[in-house]
């Protein structure tokens, strides 16, 4: 068992009777789902609410009963991935392109627990590219802004070389940044660029961070 389905799986046992879930997206979300698609098939009663298409195809394949966001007033809690998380809690999120759900679902949660490997805790944000959701239209512009700023742009692109479509149909710019020394004061400044629809730093969302490690230890920590 490696790491990310440690963690997944352990986050999963804080699922109860009755829950509204958040089902996060990417590899290590993945393994919570599975495991809960288990719990639904011995009697747990959940209702899930997806943050990306790719999720929301698991979890029909899990029979896992969904409910759109639209539908639901407060969600219970939300368990996700993310691809860095610092000593205060703070995370970008984003490498699998659903960043924007992904926070709306987290807004909407009463408690949102990060599962990650022992390779996501950093001291410093910003070895992993930041994402940063865009509206085609105009992505140019935005493009040298963040340039002219000293971010490093970069279009993400699948591997066939086409151009990648978030669920929302928009693009991604990810910035190469190495380090995001004042993270508060960059989200502030991405959000109030226009054409921006959405950045990958969430900074006030995860209450509790499951750690696996490759030993098959696996650490729970609390805000």
């Amino acid at each position: 068992m490696n790491s990310k389905q440690i963690a997944g799986e352990k986050a999963c046992e804080f699922i109860q009777d009755g829950m509204v879930v958040g089902l996060g997206t990417g590899s290590t979300a993945y393994y919570m789902i599975q495991k809960l698609g288990d719990r639904v098939a011995d009697g747990l009663n959940v209702t899930g609410v997806v943050t990306s298409k790719a999720t929301e195809e698991l979890a029909k394949e899990r029979n896992i009963p969904l409910m759109d966001l639209n539908e639901v007033g407060e969600i219970d809690l939300t368990i996700d991935g993310t691809d860095e998380v610092d000593g205060l809690f703070r995370g970008i999120k984003g490498g699998g392109g659903a960043l924007l759900f992904e926070k709306l679902v987290a807004q909407a949660s009463k408690r949102s627990i990060w599962v990650i490997g022992e390779d996501k805790v950093v001291e410093t944000l910003g070895a992993f590219p930041l994402p940063v959701e865009v509206v085609p239209f105009g992505y140019k512009q935005v493009e040298r802004q963040l340039e002219m700023n000293g971010y490093k742009p970069v279009l993400r692109h699948h591997e066939d070389g086409s151009v990648y479509l978030t669920d929302s149909e928009n693009y991604i710019l990810d910035l190469h940044m190495g380090a995001v020394t004042n993270p508060e004061e960059l989200n502030t400044w991405l959000n109030n660029l226009p054409g921006v629809v959405e950045n990958g730093l969430f900074l006030n969302y995860a209450t509790s961070i499951v750690i696996g490690y490759s030993n098959g230890n696996v650490e729970v920590r609390d805000k």
